[in-house]
């Protein structure tokens, strides 16, 4: 993969696949990679409803973190 998805729904299945696959440790590894801000990802999942969870490495809908 060269660039992450602009569309938010595949942005998250694509870092998810990265995540659990073990190509990246973390969701700052990620941006880093794809030089993207991180606090702008989380900003931009955050208004589609999602939420990155650390603990699990990988991002979901907020509610599933409650």
């Amino acid at each position: 993969m060269d660039h992450l998805p602009q569309d938010t729904h595949m942005l998250v299945s694509a870092v998810n696949m990265l995540l659990r696959d073990g190509e990246f440790g973390t969701l700052e590894e990620v941006c880093a990679y794809f030089d993207r801000d991180l606090d702008g990802l989380k900003a931009e999942l955050a208004s589609a409803g999602y939420r990155y969870d650390e603990a699990q490495r990988r991002i979901c809908s907020q509610d599933c973190l409650q």
